[in-house]
């Protein structure tokens, strides 16, 4: 069970932020998780809260209101080459129509986490 958090500096519509959202949990359903499995937010933030530096480490272009962090936390063992397919697979999707981002852009982090740390409804343990 994925849990994504997009962080955007505002002002954003509700349509790029849709976007954005539907590109991450498109590659996270190629990469094999459920359909179903939805479980994101967006975090859209005004520049005093949302500080970021414009070109490390060394970018080509400069990051600006368009900059995009995406955070990803989901159960600890998926491979590098997994994760490079949804990094691929993100970056793809937003750098096409109707977002077109520039890659430079876009920060993905992966957060992985223990099996036993994921406490759905009800307190119930699924995966222990």
């Amino acid at each position: 069970m994925p849990l994504v958090t997009v962080t955007v500096p505002k002002p954003k519509t509700v349509e790029f932020k849709s976007a954005v959202l539907a590109a991450v949990h498109q590659a996270l359903v190629a990469s094999g998780v459920p359909q179903a499995d939805r479980f994101q937010r967006v975090l859209e933030l005004d520049a005093a809260d949302f500080r970021y530096d414009p070109s490390y480490p060394d970018l080509a272009s400069a990051r600006d209101n368009s900059f995009v962090l995406i955070e990803i936390l989901f159960s600890e063992g998926r491979s590098v080459k997994v994760k490079k397919k949804i990094v691929a697979d993100v970056l793809a999707a937003l750098t096409a129509e109707p977002l077109r981002l520039s890659p430079e852009h876009v920060m993905i982090v992966f957060k992985e986490t223990r099996w036993e740390n994921w406490v759905f409804g009800g307190g119930r343990f699924i995966h222990v």
